[in-house]
This record gives structure tokens, sequence and C-alpha cells, in this order.
């Protein structure tokens, strides 16, 4: 389904350029509010509407500007301030509300930000209600009369509220005293939580990452930038380390040594653990982007395994259609449906730490069985359509041979950029020397085609 604003994770750009401006995201929550308001999706006599944001500084402006067009469109506000995307999932729920809103652009620059909607049950918006927030965003605001605008209302003990729902994932039996564990929470909207849910549950905490200036979110710290991290358990002769993006729903970790685990390694640990406690229900969900060796060790658990499309939203999908409960990305988003309703960086370290105690395991222990196979991946620059190539016979031939190469002991995946003007050519397998030669040529017949 073609769309005009919305992406996989709502709308997203550059600040002051559209659609990030406060003239087009007043018209979003406008446009949002009416059809929140609808007879057939409201429920009660006023929809109430949950808006919590990152810690950008063009946050205050967008979600002055957010609730502006809710008010006008006659929706109820309940203004949360600086919390995690998750948060924001689990209060909309907890709170009987209609819907959700992040302000955050997750890993991006602070630069960017963008707009996510939840729906009433801390799920991504059905595609129809999307949709028909686009429809309602090509006709004009009319402000509803005074009696029919909405109020706002500040929710002072939102932080307080999500701390205690993270902490209850966790088992009531276990704690985690005489663990030191480094928290990076990339200058971003966990900045004021991580660190007292793992404190409250029993651990020495180190906090890095966790002064925000508005300009900060992400820079040289979090989960894609792990340098810190790794840097700061060793010399804190800390345990475990755990890196979380800007808006708190990816997640990395780090050993005793400062060895980076990614969301493959992690997924592991969890599943491994919950097979053994008897614990996993159904199969594990990952991308088209998994490493083939998670795959073969799902095998050796006897886990099912099924790949999604890259993206949360499309893991998500999947583990709905086939009823499992767990399922992520390599990128760290890790997604655990029988303890939250999304991916959430911090429920996630909980399950990790929670096998390592049970186990009596270390980081390093639990995910030692796992080997993860050399990946290579080549971004190759096209003009025009970069998915037109993938029908190219000389294309095909390439990966065809490449796949016999490898003799069922690795993969080759083509797939085109959905931003950029690129073909990604992926290799991975056992052998390492292969793999980099398999891609490479793929690569250069890639080139000689687009050419």
């Amino acid at each position: 389904m073609s769309r005009k604003y919305f992406g996989t994770d709502g709308v997203r750009g550059r600040v002051g350029d559209h659609p990030i401006t406060p003239q087009f995201v007043m018209h979003l929550g406008y446009a949002a509010g009416k059809v929140l308001a609808s007879a057939e999706h409201a429920q009660g006599e006023r929809p109430a509407v949950l808006i919590g944001k990152d810690t950008r500084i063009s946050g205050y402006m967008l979600e002055s500007a957010l609730e502006a067009g809710l008010i006008a469109a006659g929706i109820d506000v309940y203004l949360a301030g600086p919390i995690p995307t998750p948060a924001v999932a689990y209060l909309t729920r907890a709170l009987r509300l209609q819907a959700g809103v992040v302000i955050s652009a997750s890993h991006n620059p602070f630069e960017d930000n963008g707009i996510k909607f939840f729906s009433g049950n801390g799920t991504k918006l059905p595609d129809a209600i999307e949709t028909a927030i686009e429809d309602e965003l090509d006709k004009p605001m009319q402000t509803n009369a005074s009696e029919g605008l909405g109020k706002a209302k500040r929710i002072d003990d939102a932080v307080g509220r999500y701390i205690e729902f993270c902490k209850s994932t966790f088992p009531a039996d276990m704690n985690l005293r005489g663990l030191k564990i480094v928290v990076d929470c990339a200058h971003g909207a966990t900045y004021h939580i991580a660190g007292h849910v793992f404190h409250e549950l029993g651990a020495d905490v180190v906090t890095i990452g966790a002064q925000p200036n508005g300009k900060n979110i992400n820079d040289g710290y979090g989960a894609t930038k792990p340098q810190n991290l790794q840097k700061a358990v060793v010399e804190n002769n800390a345990d475990i380390g755990l890196a979380l993006d800007g808006d708190g729903d990816r997640l990395i970790m780090v050993d005793a040594q400062g060895k980076l685990y990614d969301g493959d390694q992690l997924l592991y640990v969890i599943a491994k653990h919950r097979q053994t406690q008897g614990t996993m229900k159904g199969g594990m969900v990952g991308t088209l982007m998994t490493n083939l060796a998670f795959e073969h060790a799902m095998q050796k658990l006897g886990i099912p395994f099924a790949r999604a499309k890259v993206g949360d939203r499309y893991v998500m999908e999947l583990l709905q259609q086939k009823s499992w409960q767990l399922g992520g990305e390599n990128s760290g988003h890790i997604i655990c449906l029988d303890k939250h309703s999304t991916g959430d960086g911090i429920v996630s370290a909980l399950q990790v730490l929670e096998a390592l105690r049970s186990s009596k395991q270390t980081l390093a222990q639990a995910a030692q069985d796992l080997v993860m196979y050399p990946q290579i991946l080549i971004n190759v620059r096209v003009t025009g359509k970069a998915a037109e190539l993938l029908d190219r016979a000389e294309v095909k031939a390439a990966s065809a041979e490449a796949e016999t190469m490898l003799n069922s002991k690795g993969r080759v995946l083509l797939r085109p950029s959905g931003t950029e003007p690129l073909l990604r050519v992926m290799v991975e397998g056992e052998d390492g020397a292969l793999v980099k030669q398999c891609a490479e040529k793929i690569a250069a017949v890639v080139k000689e085609v687009a050419a």
C-alpha cells in the first residue's frame, strides 16, 4: 500500500523540512484526532491520547503542535514528557486510552525527529487507521467549536509507573544483587529511568550517556555507538553492560571483557533459557538479516524459526500471525510478547539477566555455543530502480553460482534499499574467505549490469 507520509515507523524526517514542521504536525494531530473521534473508533464520551517524547530539543515544538491539533479535533491530551517509546505503549494500554503518540527519531541524530502512533492495545496503529489519517490530512483543518475542544493534562507519575512495569517483568523471587552493570542511555529517553530499574532490583549500577541537553541524543553513546560502553565496562570492572538507543526500544550488551553481543546473540540466550525451562511457546521470528548460525542454532534447540522482512514492524506481524511470543532483529530490537506489546530495551535486558541469573552463567558462557558466521554486506549504488536488477539473468546467475559454492553452508541475499538507490549484496557462511569472494563477485556483476 502506497503511503504519502507514513513509513514503516511513523512519519519521520529532518526537523524544519516537510513533513517535520510545526504546521504539518499540528495538522497531523488534528487529522489523527478526527479519525480517533469518529464513532467507529471512539470509546466513551471523549477520546484521549497520550503524548511522550525523547530528549531532542525539537520535541518541545512538536509536542505543542501535536497537542494543539488534537485538542482542536476534540481530543483530550495526556502529556507524559520525556519517556521511552515502549513506555508510551504501556501507559496507553494501562490508562485505557484510544492512542499513544511518540515524538522521536529513535537512533537518528538530534536534527531528525518523527511521530509514531500506538493503538489503545499498545501496538502499532492498524493500516486502515493510518490510511484514514492520511485521507484526513488532505482536508483543511476546521477547529471544533469551543464547547467541543479537548483538554490537556500532565501525567506526573508516568516515569514511576513505567519503572514499576519494567520491574514486574523480572521474576519476583530473583534479584540482581552482587552484579555490577554499566547502563548506557544514549542521552535519550531512558536517562532518568533505566538506571533506577536495575538499581531497584539490587544491581550496582554505573550510568553513562544520561546527561541529555537536547542536542546530544545518540551522539557517541547508545546501541549504535557502543564504544564508550565497552570502555566503561572494562574500566569499572563491571560484570556486564547494556546500551539502549535514543527512544529505548533497542538493546546491545557487552560482557565483562568488553565484547559486544547483538540482537541475534541476546535472543539466543533468551530462547535457550526458555527452552531449558520449558517456557518457550511456539517458535522464533527473525528477519532476512538474521545470521544463518542463529537459524541453525534454533534447529539444534528444536525451536521453529521463520524470517520476516527487515523491520520490527514485520517481526511483530509474523509473531501475531503465528501466535508466537519471541522475535527480533540483529540490530537489537527484541520483542517478548508475553512481557510487553512492543519491543522494549529495558525489558529485553531483564530477560537476558533472568537467563544468566537462573543458569548462574556469565553472558560469554551463555552465548558461547552460538558461533556467528562471517557476513559480508556490500552496498552497490545503482541508477534507476534497484529492484529491477534482481530479475536480470546475469545477477541471477551470479547468485546461483555463489549458492552452489557455499554448498548449503551459507546463503545469499540481495535486496534493494528502501531509502537510497542501492542494491545490498549480503553473503554469509561458515568459510569467511569464500563468503568474501562470493560477495565481491556478485557485487561486481551488479555494478556491471547497472552501469
